[in-house]
């Protein structure tokens, strides 16, 4: 019996390589005259899109990419960076979405790191790229986004995006191996520079089927564009909305009228959006009826404050927490909503709702580990691990940089670095942080990289930095300084320093100077100034 099943081999009648490329052969085939792209005076179909990115991946072959080239870009959410997201994969090129706050030293790592053959930009971006070539020492080759809604800044001297669109379309293809490249996407992680996250077309076209199931987005969703697609993707809804034949809403700016004029006009129903987003359209909207129906939404970055997740119920947002890190393409983990929930107070709701919750479908298994012990920690709410991950949605490694690749997947497990307990009914929640990273409106920031800054002032003998707790941001870099002997320095002159180093998100918010408290070895003990940060909030 067991020789006639192992005599059944993979062919290709029942193998195909999983990628999200299956999804636009789909919406051009099946949702052809339906509006996919809605970006102010634009509109465009299915057909057009489909037809739009095809001869994008022309172009882009035209000017010598090939497979496994990557591609960095920097742009806001516009319909051009979206059309990236297939027609990169498609030329066998790897989208390199870059973070458009990123001071430009970053980006100009990224660009070295990453072996970026190409570089399409955002013109009223390009300043921000030209002084990262300064940095990295030489030019790379230019494509130049010209977008009317933009401030129009003075050209590179490369070929534009438009110029790409007039090229012959090449038919859709999938890859011969579902685990080539799609994507790489950088992370603050726990170091001063960020680490590349390779993600592959089978992750990406599992991430897009999982999160249709978890979410329950029915066929013709109005999406809009709010999470930003330099952040894992776009969560890797870019891919599923071609899945779903959705119309897909842009503002360029994540401004909070922007998005509330958005919703009114053309009728959303799904947006994703980190916990800042949501408190700034809470603050925005005060007066206004509840949408009816409701919004969807997915929220993750940070744990939202449960006042705000009860604001936005009331203004009608039905709001879903999710948990993932850029290695696990986004969100892995979701709050479904439990019936035994309505019936207590909207306070008490928001409280749940603030949980990370349970596995999505396309993952494996989302648990909370002792790594002392080895073991799952118990049910109990109160007993701490380490949030460890196992699923087909975690990133095929670390580029170029083996041990850290193998360190995150020892014993079979990603580890997530987030300390966290599990509830009886196998919720997950996160209560510390494990990695000194700062998650500030859904931005991570590395304690280490502004400490490195910090370190460069003249005054400075020692630094540390922590996450403070902020109403409007979850959390704001708060600086501990010990200054040299003899020396002075104010915290406004600190704050300055860095932010001429240093993207102004990543700034301290709070400067502290005091002699800070070490270890016999002389470590700075961090957890004694989590505490401080945290009381001087409450």
């Amino acid at each position: 019996m067991r020789q006639h099943f192992e005599a059944l081999r993979k062919v290709p009648a029942n193998h195909v390589p999983l990628s999200p490329l299956s999804f636009l052969r789909r919406a051009e085939a099946l949702h052809g005259p339906r509006t996919a792209v809605i970006y102010g005076d634009i509109r465009r179909s299915w057909s057009e899109t489909a037809r739009r990115i095809r001869a994008v991946a022309s172009g882009l072959a035209g000017l010598g990419v090939e497979k496994g080239d990557t591609v960095s870009v920097l742009s806001p959410n516009i319909p051009e960076l979206f059309e990236l997201h297939f027609a990169l994969p498609l030329c066998g090129g790897v989208l390199n979405t870059l973070n458009t706050r990123l001071e430009p030293d970053t980006i100009a790592y990224i660009l070295d790191h990453a072996d970026t053959k190409l570089v399409i930009v955002d013109r009223e971006l390009a300043p921000l790229l030209s002084k990262a070539f300064a940095l990295l020492g030489r030019t790379l080759p230019v494509v130049e986004i010209v977008d009317p809604n933009a401030v129009d800044e003075a050209p590179l001297g490369g070929p534009t995006y438009d110029d790409l669109t007039a090229a012959n379309p090449m038919p859709i293809a999938l890859p011969d191996d579902e685990w080539d490249a799609i994507a790489l996407n950088y992370t603050s992680g726990t170091s001063g520079r960020p680490k590349g996250v390779v993600y592959h077309h089978r992750g990406a076209y599992l991430m897009a089927l999982g999160t249709g199931t978890a979410w329950q987005v029915p066929p013709y969703p109005v999406y809009l564009s709010v999470v930003p697609m330099f952040h894992c993707n776009g969560w890797g809804h870019p891919w599923l909305m071609a899945m779903l034949g959705a119309t897909v809403v842009f503002t360029r700016a994540p401004a909070a009228h922007l998005i509330l004029e958005a919703i009114r006009t053309h009728g959303v129903t799904h947006f994703g959006a980190a916990p800042i987003v949501l408190q700034m359209l809470a603050e925005a909207e005060s007066d206004a009826a509840p949408f009816d129906p409701a919004i969807r939404v997915l929220t993750a970055g940070a744990p939202p404050p449960p006042s705000v997740l009860e604001k936005t119920r009331s203004m009608g947002f039905d709001v879903m927490q999710v948990y993932g890190l850029t290695e696990t393409y986004g969100h892995i983990s979701q709050c479904l909503w439990q019936e035994d929930w309505n019936t207590l107070t909207p306070a008490e709701q928001a409280e749940l709702q603030a949980q990370q919750g349970i596995a999505f479908p396309m993952v494996e298994e989302v648990t909370v580990i002792d790594r002392n012990r080895g073991a799952p920690v118990p049910r109990d709410g109160t007993s701490q691990g380490e949030i460890a991950i196992r699923g087909n949605t975690v990133m095929a490694g670390y580029y170029k940089d083996a041990e850290a690749t193998a360190k995150a997947f020892e014993d079979g497990w990603f580890w997530s670095g987030d300390g966290a307990v599990q509830h009886e009914n196998g919720y997950v929640q996160i209560r510390d942080r494990l990695k000194d990273v700062i998650i500030s409106g859904g931005e991570n920031i590395s304690s280490v990289e502004v400490e490195a800054v910090l370190y460069r002032h003249d005054a400075v003998q020692a630094a540390a930095v922590v996450a403070m707790p902020h109403e409007k941001w979850g959390e704001v870099p708060c600086a501990f300084i010990e200054l040299r002997d003899g020396a002075a320095a104010t915290g406004d002159e600190i704050i300055t320093f860095c932010r001429t180093h240093l993207a102004g998100f990543k700034a301290p918010k709070a400067v502290l100077f005091e002699t800070l408290p070490k270890t016999s070895t002389g470590k700075i003990q961090k957890f004694q100034l989590r505490d401080r940060a945290r009381a001087m909030h409450s």
